[in-house]
C-alpha cells in the first residue's frame, strides 16, 4: 500500500515540458483510414503448359495477392510504443523535494582590541556586576552575530601584533565559540592598530578567488574596536584606511576607551575618525555597555542584511526512461517473432519430407 501511494505522488509531482506533442497521438488512427497500404509488385512468367507443371511439381495453385495481419501482440507493441514515444517528447518531469537556496551577501571582519587596557574592569554586565572591556565585548558580539545571519563572520585579534582568531565562515556557532576564547594575555600589551586593518585587507583579497563567478561580489565591511591609539605599527592607520577604500573594505571603528585618558592608553579621537571617513565608515564612542550595544546597533542599520533565501523543487526529465522500455520491448517482439518463425519454417520442412515420403512409398507400392 505504502508503495502504491508513492507511485501515486510521483505521477502527481510529474509535469510536462512540451505537452502540445500529445497533439500526434491520432496521426497513426489517420493514416491507417486514409492512406492506402504499400502494395509491391513482382514479375511473373506465363507458359502455356502451366497445368502440366502443376502437376508435375504437386502444388495446387493459391491466390496469388496477400495481405500481412499482425498478432494481437503485435499490435498492442505498436501501440503502447507509440504511447511511450509520444510521451518522451512531450519530457516528463519529476518534482523533487522543495530545497533552500542561500545566498551570502556580506563578509564582515570583527577586529578586537586586546591590548592590556581591555581588561580594566569599567563596564557592567546584563546583571549589573562589573566586567571587564573584553567580556562587554563578548556579550555585545554575541547579540550582534544573531542579527547577521546570511553573513560570512571572521575575526582578528591584535595588540603587540595581529593574527587572525577565525578566517570567514557563515557558522555563527563556531565564530562565538572562538570569541568566547580569546583573552587579554593572548596579544600582549600595545595596539597595533595600524597593522589590524592591514592584515584585515589581506585576508578579504585571499576571500576573492573564493566567491563564485558571473555573481555580484560580496561587500567588504570591518568593524575594528578599539580603546588606545597606535603604538607603533609597521602600517600607519590612515595609510591602511585607503588602501581599505581602494580595495572596497568599509571600515566602522568603535572607540572604548575615555578621551580624557593620557599616554598610551589614551584614545586618538582624531586618527579614528579619519580611519572611518577614509574607508567610507562610521566612528562610534563607547564609554559603557549600553554606549557599545547602541554603537552595534547604528552599525546594524547601516548594514542591513543582504541574505535571500529562495525555495525551489529540482526537476529531473525521465524521457530516457521511456524510450529504453521502448527499445526493450522491440528487441523482445523482434526475438519473439524470429522463433516464431523458425518453428514454422521447421514445421513445414518436416511436412514438405513427410509427404514426399510418403509420396515415394505409394510410387514403390504401385
Amino acid at each position: 500500500m505504502n508503495e502504491f501511494l508513492s507511485v501515486l505522488a510521483t505521477v502527481s509531482n510529474a509535469e510536462f515540458e512540451h505537452p502540445w506533442w500529445f497533439l500526434v497521438l491520432p496521426l497513426p488512427v489517420l493514416i491507417y483510414y486514409f492512406v492506402p497500404a504499400y502494395r509491391t509488385k513482382q514479375t511473373a512468367i506465363k507458359v502455356p503448359f502451366f497445368s502440366q507443371l502443376v502437376n508435375a511439381i504437386g502444388e495446387p495453385p493459391k491466390q496469388g495477392a496477400s495481405q500481412l495481419s499482425p498478432s494481437w501482440w503485435q499490435r498492442a507493441t505498436l501501440i503502447l510504443s507509440w504511447l511511450l514515444i509520444v510521451t518522451a517528447m512531450a519530457k516528463p518531469t519529476i518534482l523533487g523535494p522543495p530545497q533552500v537556496r542561500e545566498s551570502l551577501g556580506r563578509d564582515v571582519m570583527v577586529v578586537v582590541d586586546l591590548s592590556g587596557s581591555m581588561a580594566e574592569q569599567d563596564f557592567m554586565s546584563k546583571a549589573g556586576a562589573k566586567i571587564s572591556r573584553l567580556d562587554a565585548v563578548k556579550e555585545v558580539l554575541t547579540d550582534f552575530v544573531k542579527t547577521r545571519q546570511g553573513d560570512r563572520l571572521g575575526l582578528i585579534l591584535f595588540g603587540d601584533a595581529a593574527f587572525v582568531q577565525t578566517p570567514f565562515t557563515s557558522d555563527q556557532q563556531v565564530w562565538l565559540d572562538l570569541l568566547t576564547q580569546t583573552d587579554v594575555a593572548m596579544a600582549g600589551q600595545s595596539t597595533h592598530l595600524g597593522d589590524a586593518i592591514g592584515l584585515a585587507i589581506k585576508v578579504f583579497d585571499q576571500s576573492e578567488p573564493l566567491e563564485v563567478e558571473g555573481k555580484n561580489k560580496r561587500e567588504k565591511l570591518a568593524i575594528v574596536l578599539t580603546d588606545g591609539n597606535d603604538t607603533g605599527s609597521f602600517v600607519e592607520p590612515i595609510d591602511a584606511a585607503k588602501v581599505a577604500k581602494a580595495k572596497g573594505v568599509r571600515i566602522h571603528v568603535i572607540a572604548m576607551g575615555n578621551p580624557k585618558t593620557v599616554g598610551e592608553t589614551a584614545l586618538d579621537t582624531d586618527t579614528i575618525e579619519r580611519i572611518a571617513k577614509e574607508s567610507g565608515g562610521e566612528a562610534f564612542e563607547a564609554l559603557n555597555r549600553d554606549e557599545l550595544a547602541k554603537a552595534y546597533a547604528q552599525i546594524g542599520e547601516l548594514e542591513p542584511q543582504l541574505y535571500e533565501s529562495t525555495a525551489y523543487r529540482p526537476k529531473q526529465s525521465i524521457h530516457q526512461y521511456l524510450m529504453a522500455w521502448v527499445v526493450i520491448m522491440y528487441l523482445m517482439a523482434f526475438s519473439l517473432a524470429t522463433l516464431r518463425r523458425k518453428q514454422v519454417m521447421a514445421k513445414r520442412s518436416v511436412s514438405s519430407r513427410q509427404d514426399k515420403e510418403s509420396k515415394v512409398a505409394g510410387e514403390k507400392h504401385v
